[in-house]
């Protein structure tokens, strides 16, 4: 992949995620909140956004969104892979995954 092609895959994928995140925040602010890691205050600017504003901030050449999972825990937990505790199974694991992360939307909020 050149480096041409990288700067394209990354404007197509900020310009996907500005609209997901615009769709979800008009349907339902609180839960696009949760669902995207968000504050409040960037929810707002985002859905205020116009067409012209979002083309704009998807041309940047630096990805916009960025992971949740940043700790070995949720990581194993989401994929089974070395998982400290074997709880069980997967449903398990992913529900303490999802309590994990949804702790942290509280520590940006």
């Amino acid at each position: 992949m050149t480096n041409e092609q990288l700067l394209a895959e990354i404007r197509e994928a900020n310009l996907t995620y500005l609209m997901l995140a615009q769709t979800l925040i008009r349907q339902d602010k609180a839960e696009a909140v949760f669902r995207l890691g968000l504050n409040e205050d960037a929810a707002d600017i985002l859905a205020s956004l116009s067409a012209a504003q979002v083309m704009k901030l998807a041309s940047r050449n630096t990805l916009l969104c960025s992971f949740r999972v940043d700790d070995n825990l949720v990581w194993s937990l989401l994929t089974n892979h070395n998982t400290p505790k074997k709880v069980g199974n997967e449903a398990t694991n992913a529900l303490h995954a999802n309590i994990l992360m949804a702790s942290r939307v509280s520590e940006v909020l």
